[in-house]
């Protein structure tokens, strides 16, 4: 097997990325994380990229904070390579124990997240990862979550950014895409 570098192989990764226009409303232009992973080399490929990525990683990061639902097919993969623990952050209602919780406004109304309370440590430095930027509103919430609980947030990382709609520019921490659209 030829040795890629993170650059190229990020460069094949984008052809197994599926849109879908119209999806789930007119004028949206739906890009599917699943067409990846629906497809075993697309899997592989995307599994490689993150391997290579957690090498750049290692050591500056204590923990991996996966957004509900893609972002914990993802953020596993990460907490493994970089050997730290991983923490959901999902929609109320779907934790148990003791949760911290932060309410935010979408596009078409207001949703709240929720991070366990025991799940993070004070001044955890905490990588979040999803698989889409597209607006930022969710991922700038749980960024707020996540500072609100202790935990020190370093970077974002996802997989596929949606660079028209600006949602880099709501954030107060470095991210890293692999995909731009």
């Amino acid at each position: 097997m030829a040795v890629t570098s993170l650059e190229e192989d990020i460069a094949c990764l984008k052809g197994y990325i599926k849109s879908y226009p119209d999806f789930p409303i007119p004028g949206i232009v739906y890009k599917d994380i699943f067409s990846v992973l629906n497809n075993c080399d697309g899997f592989q490929l995307l599994n490689k990229i993150l391997k290579k990525y957690a090498l750049d990683l290692k050591g500056t990061i204590d923990c991996v904070a996966m957004l509900e639902a893609r972002g914990f097919l993802l953020g596993t993969l990460m907490a493994l390579y970089l050997n730290v623990p991983c923490v959901p952050v999902r929609k109320k209602g779907k934790l148990p124990g003791r949760v911290a919780q932060l309410e935010y406004i979408l596009e078409y109304g207001k949703d709240v997240l929720e991070v366990q309370l025991d799940a993070i440590k004070e001044g955890q430095r905490t990588l979040i990862i999803d698989d889409l930027l597209a607006t930022g509103g969710t991922l700038r919430a749980s960024i707020e979550l996540l500072k609100k609980t202790g935990a020190k947030v370093v970077q974002a990382l996802v997989i596929m950014e949606l660079c028209d709609l600006e949602g880099r520019k709501k954030l107060d921490i470095p991210v890293k895409s692999f995909v731009q659209f």
